[in-house]
């Protein structure tokens, strides 16, 4: 399932990241990465955990691209939404596996508001600072929790929740690409940067 990218000093592959959509998920929390990462140049593809249209929290559904079993692509960066619907990313083992893997492979996990307790599930957070929506601590098995809007340490990115969507976002993109790519996004959307 999981192939690691190459880059070559010829030619530059383009970054990719996977969002895996479960029904429940906060709607803010993903619609943000994937607009921002493309804007960026980082190919996003939706997965859909169970279905292809997926119903976020507030009722607005999601057309993904492909189902979640289905993709067997390239990727760069895992990012998991928060909202209810992490409760479905938390129950599935082929998620939990999938986490593993990527972790394995020095590969980005991202998460926000309640879906960094899925990495702690995952056992990937042991010894990470991280972040994650209030009331949620308890599930970052293994970290060191810091109250900050975006938590980045090695390659794990995590986040508070839909208000800090837009940190997050940019802290993916200059992780996947460099500070000036993510400083030009954020002027294109009048963000400012810390």
């Amino acid at each position: 399932m999981l192939n690691i990218s190459i880059i070559t000093k010829e030619k530059p592959v383009a970054k990719s990241a996977i969002i895996i959509l479960a029904d429940g998920f906060e709607e803010m929390e993903a619609i943000t990465p994937i607009d921002l990462l493309r804007r960026a140049g980082i190919n996003v593809t939706l997965l859909g955990l169970t279905s292809t249209g997926v119903r976020g929290s507030h009722d607005i559904v999601i057309k993904a691209d492909m189902l979640f079993d289905e993709f067997k692509e390239q990727f760069d960066a895992l990012i998991l939404p928060g909202g209810p619907g992490h409760k479905n990313l938390l129950a599935s083992q082929k998620v939990l596996e999938l986490i593993v893997l990527a972790n394995k492979n020095r590969l980005l996990c991202a998460a926000i508001c309640a879906a960094p307790v899925i990495f702690g599930k995952a056992g990937i957070l042991t010894g990470k600072k991280a972040t994650c929506f209030p009331g949620k601590e308890s599930g970052l098995i293994g970290a060191m929790f810091i109250e900050k809007n975006t938590v980045s340490d090695e390659n794990i990115i995590t986040s508070r929740g839909a208000g800090t969507a837009v940190d997050f976002s940019l802290e993916i993109i200059t992780y996947l690409t460099n500070k000036a790519t993510t400083d030009s996004v954020a002027k294109k959307i009048v963000f400012s940067l810390p």
